[in-house]
């Protein structure tokens, strides 16, 4: 029924996203970057950061693990947290060709040395 009053409409805040600091910023931007080698990417840290690249990624840590960070950057926030967790388990991207040719085959990859998987060549040499 309407009795000529207005109704009020209760206003519902949103609470507020916590802010990324300036240094947690430059950090997630820096995390966007492709590095061909970890070498060069060590050295940038020293250089952009002033940090030790251990006390940079325990910093990097805590950061993904922070609700500012993930409102931030939802999707690199997630694939660096993957890859931490992939970390944590024992795999490295230098495990992706024997990982890849165990999964195929079943067997892990034929070592370098020119020797089948098996031990012994088809003409009965070890």
């Amino acid at each position: 029924m309407d009795d000529g009053e207005p109704t009020v409409i209760a206003e519902t805040s949103e609470p507020a996203k916590p802010a990324l600091s300036e240094r947690d910023a430059q950090v997630l931007r820096f995390e966007r970057r492709t590095w061909r080698y970890p070498a060069a990417k060590n050295e940038a840290i020293r250089a952009e950061f002033g940090l030790s690249p251990a006390r940079y990624y325990q910093l990097l840590n805590a950061l993904i693990e922070s609700p500012a960070a993930l409102a931030a950057e939802p999707m690199l926030v997630g694939r660096l947290s993957r890859l931490r967790d992939a970390r944590r388990q024992g795999w490295s991207p230098a495990d992706t060709t024997a990982n890849t040719a165990t999964a195929a085959t079943g067997r892990p990859a034929a070592p370098a040395t020119g020797t089948p998987a098996g031990g012994s060549h088809a003409d009965g040499r070890a």
